[in-house]
């Protein structure tokens, strides 16, 4: 999710071994922060935001103790995600076959453990690889969604895949359900989470202790199948950077 605009001060680069590998990050003051913070940029890698008068000889010892979260995500950083090797469906990598066909009919097919993509003239591969992306969301999560439905017997109004930028779903007052394309991308158990989310919302249109009851009596991991999102959501977003067209 994209962070709000604040004043932030840089103060360098520093790096760090953690279980034997460096790990680089850009140190930065923040007037309004209170504790030390530490992010995730798309394009400089790790972020740690102290206070005005922090002292920055003890960031060692709390950069240490978050390790285990850095070297999870650091790593989707700086190494780009690419769609010309493989991708993700389903929680899984596929690898990526693709071909030229000389004429105007491309095609997307699934074999096994590869996507083959065969593109006709003037036809680019992110259109054909979103097309394919959007095509199995609406078979795969439309199925989903009526399954759960049944089981949790909340009947929506509607169901509609789109391509939302910062909400994997949503759920309006009316209660029509937006599912996003991209969870296509994601494993099972986390596509169900996203779901039951949203169709509690049937419920309890609100984030309350009610609200997590019905979620947590559904879908009992549903806190490590939002974790997986959140651990993931900037890889995602920079791998749909390279596919996305306009909802």
């Amino acid at each position: 999710m994209p962070h709000k605009t604040r004043a932030l001060t840089t103060i360098g680069t520093r790096s760090i071994i953690l279980k034997g590998q460096s790990i680089s990050y850009t140190i930065k003051r923040s007037a309004r922060a209170r504790y030390v913070r530490l992010e995730m940029d798309r394009d400089t890698g790790l972020i740690v935001v102290v206070p005005e008068s922090y002292d920055l000889a003890q960031l060692p010892s709390v950069i240490e103790s978050k390790k285990r979260w850095i070297l999870n995500n650091y790593p989707r950083f700086v190494t780009k995600p690419t769609i010309n090797g493989s991708i993700p469906y389903l929680g899984k990598d596929f690898k990526l076959i693709k071909r030229q066909n000389g004429g105007n009919l491309s095609t997307a097919e699934l074999e096994e453990h590869r996507l083959v993509i065969t593109l006709g003239n003037g036809v680019a591969l992110g259109d054909i690889l979103e097309l394919w992306y959007r095509r199995q969301a609406e078979t795969v999560i439309r199925r989903r969604a009526d399954s759960l439905s049944s089981q949790l017997r909340l009947r929506h109004k509607g169901l509609t895949i789109r391509g939302q930028r910062t909400r994997w779903g949503s759920c309006s007052h009316k209660g029509s359900l937006s599912i996003n394309w991209k969870l296509i991308m994601t494993p099972e158990p986390v596509i169900d989470y996203v779901i039951i989310h949203e169709l509690a919302h049937l419920k309890e249109m609100n984030h309350s202790q009610r609200f997590w009851k019905v979620v947590a009596e559904h879908c009992p991991d549903w806190r490590e199948h939002r974790k997986w999102l959140k651990e993931h959501e900037y890889y995602l977003g920079d791998l749909c950077q390279q596919v996305e067209r306009p909802n």
